[in-house]
């Protein structure tokens, strides 16, 4: 039987395909408050600015390509059985052709009811307008998980991190709750390891493997490494 992979993401690994992280250094998401775009009071205040904020993320995200670290990860799929637990709401990781993908905070290119949170859209076009209804005659809104919303998939989550025989961090600040949580779920005997070039905060953990590289070459360097020991 196959060991079993998991790996949470974040933003960091679509950062090295040239889309821009949550939130900078100045505490703007792409020039805007955190609060007005990415929350539902922001929603409540200004619906057409956050449509439109997505929008433009839905245009960046369709021009991006999966870089290596994506790649690296769809090949331990040969050796390995990898669940990814992503932060990220692009579809990186779907197009490098990774099988199974579990989005906690949402997908970009996917519409939901903003009342009715179970009828949720593919996505037709890159853009959501101000007056396309659900089905029930309700305003459409990205299907982001935002901040003050729970996060549905959370105990699918949890579980899968609980039956980790490896886990791995790619990419993420661990700042990010309840996500940067499900590391804690992974098994006592299970390796983790920490692939970012900014050493998150985690300690206290046993068989804990830090490699301060980007996610690009950093995941190829745990792989072969894995592969190694199979």
């Amino acid at each position: 039987m196959r060991k079993k992979l998991v790996a949470l993401t974040g933003a960091g690994i679509s950062a090295e395909s040239g889309l821009a992280t949550f939130r900078g250094s100045d505490g703007l998401w792409e020039g805007h408050r955190v609060e007005d775009v990415a929350s539902p009071e922001g929603w409540a205040r200004n619906p057409e600015l956050v449509l439109d904020f997505y929008n433009q993320r839905r245009a960046a995200a369709r021009a991006a390509q999966p870089n290596a670290g994506h790649r690296a990860l769809v090949e331990l799929e040969q050796d390995f059985e990898v669940v990814i637990l992503t932060q990220n709401v692009d579809d990186l990781h779907e197009r490098a052709g990774s099988s199974q993908v579990i989005h906690l905070h949402g997908k970009l290119f996917e519409s939901r009811s903003s009342l009715h949170e179970e009828l949720v859209y593919p996505m037709e076009s890159d853009r959501i307008e101000l007056g396309q209804m659900c089905e029930k005659g309700h305003q459409l809104r990205p299907n982001i998980v935002w901040f003050g919303e729970q996060v549905p998939l959370m105990e699918l989550a949890m579980d899968e991190a609980a039956t980790a025989d490896i886990f791995m961090v790619v990419g993420t600040s661990l700042q990010v709750y309840p996500a940067a949580n499900l590391v804690h779920y992974a098994p006592s005997f299970c390796p983790i390891y920490v692939i970012d070039p900014h050493q998150p905060p985690l300690m206290g953990r046993p068989n804990l493997h830090f490699i301060t590289e980007p996610a690009s070459t950093g995941v190829a360097r745990v792989a072969t490494e894995l592969r190694s020991s199979l």
